[in-house]
């Protein structure tokens, strides 16, 4: 059984091409929404090709849908995928990424003192 860009669901996976032609649109614009939208977020195989799922094939049909026919910026379209739950919201995702750095910090400040302490009870800092 083959697919055809009006019956996207009939494979599992599915190459760039077959996307690019189920979505109609370039590959190229495929790979920028990629940078922009982190809920697509297609596999790679061992070759390194794209490999969409149907999931990755339904977003980018929503977000060609946000863009292209209702107008939506790039921004927008985010926001209102975002606002559905299928884009995860990028304030949670500094946020997570400040604890991972403020966790580093004082755990090398947590080192620092402990050196200090050795080094008045007169040990070898480690």
């Amino acid at each position: 059984m083959s697919s055809s860009p009006s019956n996207p669901t009939v494979k599992l996976y599915y190459r760039i091409g077959e996307v690019s032609e189920i979505v109609g649109v370039e590959p190229h614009v495929l790979r920028y929404w990629e940078t922009e939208f982190r809920s697509i977020r297609p596999q790679k195989s061992r070759k390194g090709q794209r490999i969409y799922s149907r999931k990755d094939v339904d977003k980018l049909l929503k977000v060609k849908d946000l863009l292209y026919t209702h107008g939506f910026t790039i921004a927008g379209a985010r926001k209102r995928l975002r606002e559905g739950g299928q884009e995860p919201d990028p304030v949670q995702e500094t946020a997570r990424e400040s604890a991972v750095r403020l966790r580093g910090s004082l755990l090398g400040i947590r080192q620092e003192l402990m050196n200090m302490l050795a080094e008045f009870n007169g040990e070898r800092p480690s």
